[in-house]
């Protein structure tokens, strides 16, 4: 995105400044890059955080201020509110990740120890005109939740981030100074993020540019070229990784034994997000899990094969995208001696396919439109 910036506008830049994970960035001419932590947020991306809002702040009232958002923004660009450590936000962001909350659900969280997060980048650079061009990583194409919303109206409240934390039982877990924070503004009020009434939102502008769609349609297209019957199951696709591998995998059945709802050659796709409860030790991701998951599902069939990976070329906190299975994996893998349920119990996915070399290595793809599920069924 900063790179079309750059083409369109070249001498027109005052300045910039693009805050990108690890191994993902590029050089650029007139905008300044910066690798930093994700998903976990580090010093760097601290670093980083303080500079863009020095830089937004320094906008008067005749400046354009461009925002490229993607998903990682929210671990990207730390801004921790006073009394709020680094260190506090990494061990509260691990909490939430491991939790099986969804993701709006960490972001109402992190908006409310952040000055950057929730709207507060819209209100730092007031009274300046900011246009926001997003590629959605959010199901359902939620702006308040994509990168937790730096220039829309926050809908949550400090109330909200407290009762998330009290579901996922993590109240008594979090930094006492994150507790002091959102029990001082749920009594006070007074620095609860911005809502849509704030003054500051009418010069703001936020236009969608990409999601998922784009993605699945353009593997639907690639399936038909390869010869299979393409169909787009959902563009929203949420829930537990190895629950909805259970259903996925009860439609590939259906659909080996009967040919419906679709005949084969098939090709089942479906983007979103599913979610991980971390229970075990292990490495992995939803991609991967999901596929770990759908394996169990699929054993023994034949020509069937199933995939699962982030856009954005890694899944989890691995060097995956994602993986592939097929009917044969799970013979494969009790050959070498492993029991793939053991793995999926351990979340320990990552392991399982790396032995089996069966990860999807794609490397950086620098873009993010939540994740593909695939499923190909052949005659």
């Amino acid at each position: 995105m900063a790179a079309a910036v750059e083409q369109l506008l070249k001498t027109r830049i005052d300045a910039g400044l693009v805050v990108t994970r690890y191994g993902h960035g590029g050089a650029l001419s007139r905008i300044e890059v910066v690798e930093a932590g994700h998903p976990i947020p580090d010093r760097t991306g601290l670093a980083a955080g303080q500079r863009v809002l020095e830089l937004i702040k320094k906008a008067g009232e005749r400046d354009l201020v461009i925002v490229l958002l993607s998903g990682g923004a929210s671990a990207l660009l730390p801004a921790p509110v006073e009394g709020v450590s680094l260190t506090d936000k990494q061990v509260v962001t691990t909490l939430l990740l491991r939790s099986g909350a969804t993701i709006q659900e960490i972001n109402a969280v992190r908006k409310h120890v952040s000055h950057l997060k929730g709207g507060n980048m819209a209100t730092a650079a007031a009274p300046a005109t900011v246009l926001t061009l997003v590629l959605s990583d959010v199901v359902g194409n939620d702006l308040a939740g994509i990168g937790s919303g730096p220039t829309v109206p926050d809908p949550t409240t400090f109330h909200d981030a407290m009762a998330i934390l009290h579901h996922y039982d993590l109240w008594d877990k979090i930094p006492q100074a994150i507790k002091d924070h959102l029990v001082q503004g749920s009594r006070s009020g007074s620095s609860e993020t911005p809502k849509p009434n704030h003054p500051a939102f009418a010069k703001v502008h936020n236009v969608i540019i990409g999601d998922v769609r784009v993605s699945l349609d353009a593997a639907a297209t690639q399936a038909r070229r390869l010869g299979y019957h393409p169909v787009i199951l959902s563009s929203s696709l949420t829930g537990e990784a190895r629950e909805v591998a259970k259903v996925f995998g009860s439609i590939i059945r259906e659909i080996v034994a009967a040919d419906r709802p679709i005949k084969r050659p098939a090709a089942l796709l479906a983007g979103g997000e599913t979610t991980v409860t971390v229970r075990g030790m292990g490495a992995g991701g939803r991609c991967q899990e999901f596929t770990l998951a759908l394996a169990l599902e699929i054993a023994g069939l034949k020509k069937v094969t199933v995939f699962a990976c982030g856009t954005d070329g890694l899944d989890g906190s691995t060097d995956a995208a994602g993986a592939v299975a097929d009917g044969a994996t799970l013979e494969r893998a009790q050959a070498l001696g492993m029991q793939p349920q053991r793995f999926l119990d351990q979340n320990d996915s990552y392991t399982f396919f790396h032995s089996l070399a069966q990860t999807l290595q794609t490397g950086p793809t620098r873009t993010n439109v939540t994740d593909l599920y695939c499923a190909l069924i052949g005659k």
